[in-house]
């Protein structure tokens, strides 16, 4: 979709226009399921969050004040709901069926591979996600919205209330964590 025609989508979704907000929400879909994927290791609960978001950005568009910020305004939104769906991971007590769906392997099956980059094995993929997972969470945050989102480190800062130069530093050094990782998983 060419920013003109996403920027007229926006100001008609802030005056109610619900197919205008439905074509919004097609654009980014895929991005918002990505992120919260990578970052949640759970499809249910990222579908979970994604309809969450939608629904909040949907009942709170009117109040966006500048329509050049709807994707980070929008990942913002996302961002905080994985923020509390994580936290709500650390206060839930373990059960054996929620240990075997966190842990990745059956919630995996095909819907990472359909939501992943093309191209890249299953085994890759899975490694991938492991080195992610790694990372401690705010590290994952900078990493999954730059990746997923397409975000520069302005507005990564921008949506977390952080210095361009720390999201970059922060952003380096996860990558690199996870460059050893990965090194040290392929023999490399």
């Amino acid at each position: 979709m060419e920013r003109l025609e996403e920027l007229r989508l926006i100001k008609m979704a802030k005056k109610g226009n619900v197919d205008a907000y439905g074509r919004l929400y097609e654009e980014v879909y895929r991005d918002l399921y990505r992120f919260a994927l990578f970052m949640l290791k759970n499809p249910h609960d990222a579908e979970d969050v994604v309809a969450d978001t939608v629904t909040d950005s949907f009942e709170g568009i009117g109040k966006l004040r500048k329509e050049e910020a709807f994707r980070g305004w929008i990942f913002r939104i996302l961002t905080n709901k994985c923020r509390k769906m994580l936290k709500q991971y650390a206060d839930r007590p373990a059960s054996k069926e929620y240990e075997e769906d966190a842990a990745g392997d059956n919630s995996f099956d095909g819907t990472v591979l359909s939501a992943a980059a093309d191209g890249v094995s299953r085994e890759d993929l899975m490694d991938l996600m492991e080195a992610f997972q790694s990372l401690p969470e705010e590290d994952r945050l900078i990493v999954g919205l730059s990746f997923f989102g397409g975000y520069n480190s302005q507005e990564i800062g921008e949506m977390l209330r952080k210095k361009p130069g720390t999201v970059r530093s922060r952003q380096s050094r996860a990558l690199e964590k996870m460059r050893e990782q990965l090194t040290g998983a392929y023999g490399l």
